[in-house]
């Protein structure tokens, strides 16, 4: 029986058994615990890591505020620069065990191969696609496209997390777990819905890349031209372009096999290392890491300035490439829960929270992660912890004033937990913030405030605007009153108040 066969025959029986078991809890939604996991779920099987054991929940004491990025866990409060350094590695440790998994090590043998290469019509932009390998014995791969403009460099990289590069091939995908993306328990179910065609057992990572044409909305071909003359403002301002799809990392399904276990890990990175229980997120931080791993030997490209960004869910993952990698500086977009925001302040205006998210994507994190549902006073970290572990490089959170499942004042809460690591250097305003008037969405004044940010902070240009601006309670209710009626004293304005809300 081939792979491919025996794969659709598990997923099809664990339908079998997820479908049955909804149909004996009925209304098994409805009844999921408010201050803690639902006792119906089906446990994913853990893995052994070699991080080890660290205390759970029970062993934990409450911690209602803000867990100290300059407290080590002896209770040493860090005063130099090289106290820090062993404190981000205590940091980074808690942060694997409890809230993204633990990643292999870097596998210290990526290689890249030029695929095809164009200059676009007007000659100010080129571009080449390139297919990583890497991995135990180069049995990954990764297609990553690079823009550059046509002259001068080396040039700093935005490194964006999207769709397959053009000209690339877009891989099969596994389909969606039986009700994701419905705001319901995924641990109460187990493989595919019933009547779902499992996608077919994706080729070799390391295979390279066809020529499929990828196709965005409206069905229309996404090429290298379109692409340049999309993000027209990027070249023109001396920035080169990266494109990787994270889903060519770690697959974004919360699909599980019939013993309860993520199928995201049957494909893609995952079945290598199977010692490591890092979850989707970690996953696509891990390419971005192989993505600078080849940009640092690209001669087209100035390794000491790579900026790795994304929105959403690719926001997240970028937060935390920016903290596990001290080569990547973080502009994550609009991150909502489990993202820049901190767990302990969010919640208000239907803000998204730790809760939210075991409930709906528990597969992007740490399976250690999901006992503090309902209990993230217990947590040892927050989300500030992500951001002071990209001190001293520059950080920016872009973020939106209609974005209800991202609070301001968990960004805030964060941003002023992370400040006392920036201020160690010397560097308080390397950590910044932005709110464009837009909602959920990454827009052209995100990508300005982008560049503005790192103009100012890598390149030493002369950028007259703040990046410390948070909106007040009246501005947010504005803002949400004109996107909600299309009615109101014009378009919102910009936050007015420096630092605060």
């Amino acid at each position: 029986m081939s792979l491919r066969t025996r794969l659709r025959v598990l997923l099809f029986t664990g339908a079998a058994l997820g479908i049955g078991l909804l149909r004996q809890t009925g209304t098994a939604q409805d009844a999921a615990q408010a201050n803690g996991p639902d006792p119906r779920e089906i446990p994913v099987p853990p893995i052994k890591t070699p991080i080890g054991h660290l205390p759970g929940v029970e062993e934990l004491p409450v911690h209602k505020e803000m867990p100290d990025v300059l407290a080590t866990n002896g209770s040493s409060k860090v005063a130099t620069r090289s106290q820090w350094r062993r404190r981000r590695e205590e940091m980074r440790r808690m942060l694997s065990y409890y809230a993204v998994g633990q990643m292999p090590p870097p596998p210290g043998n990526v290689k890249g191969k030029v695929v095809k290469s164009e200059t676009m019509p007007d000659g100010t932009v080129n571009y080449r696609l390139v297919h990583l390998t890497f991995g135990p014995a180069e049995k990954l791969g990764l297609d990553i496209g690079i823009f550059t403009p046509a002259a001068g460099g080396p040039f700093p990289a935005i490194i964006l997390q999207g769709g397959t590069p053009p000209g690339a091939t877009a891989l099969p995908r596994l389909p969606q777990g039986p009700n994701q993306g419905r705001g319901e328990n995924v641990l109460l179910l187990v493989g595919p819905a019933l009547g779902s065609e499992p996608a077919a057992t994706p080729p070799a990572s390391g295979s390279p890349a066809g020529a499929t044409p990828v196709r965005g909305g409206f069905n229309v071909p996404v090429t290298a031209q379109s692409t340049a003359a999309q993000r027209a403002d990027v070249f023109r301002r001396g920035y080169a372009l990266v494109l990787f799809n994270p889903n060519d990392c770690a697959e974004d399904t919360t699909l599980r096999n019939p013993d309860g276990s993520w199928a995201f890990r049957n494909t893609r990175f995952y079945p290598v290392y199977p010692g490591y229980d890092w979850g989707i997120l970690a996953g696509w931080a891990w390419g971005a890491a192989r993505v600078a791993d080849y940009l640092e030997t690209d001669r087209s490209i100035d390794k000491t300035k790579l900026i790795i960004t994304g929105a959403s869910r690719n926001g997240k993952s970028a937060m935390v490439a920016a903290a596990f990698d001290d080569r990547l500086m973080g502009a994550p977009v609009v991150t909502g829960g489990g993202g820049v925001g901190a767990y302990r302040f969010a919640g208000p205006r239907r803000s998204e929270t730790l809760d939210v998210m075991q409930k709906k994507y528990p597969n992007w994190f740490s399976p250690n992660l999901h006992e503090f549902w309902g209990r993230r006073e217990k947590l040892p970290f927050d989300q500030h912890w992500f951001l002071a572990l990209a001190a001293p490089r520059p950080f920016i959170a872009l973020e939106g004033m209609t974005d209800t499942i991202s609070l301001p004042e968990a960004v805030r809460r964060s941003v002023l937990g992370a400040r006392p690591a920036y201020a160690l250097f010397g560097m308080e305003d390397r950590l910044g913030v932005n709110y464009a008037n837009h909602g959920h969405a990454f827009t052209s004044e995100d990508w300005t405030a982008l560049m503005d940010f790192f103009d100012k902070h890598l390149r030493g240009k002369k950028i007259d605007r703040r990046f410390d601006r948070f909106p007040t309670e009246a501005e947010l209710d504005a803002a949400a009153s004109v996107a909600t009626t299309g009615r109101g004293a014009g378009a919102p304005q910009p936050p007015q108040q420096p630092g605060r809300k």
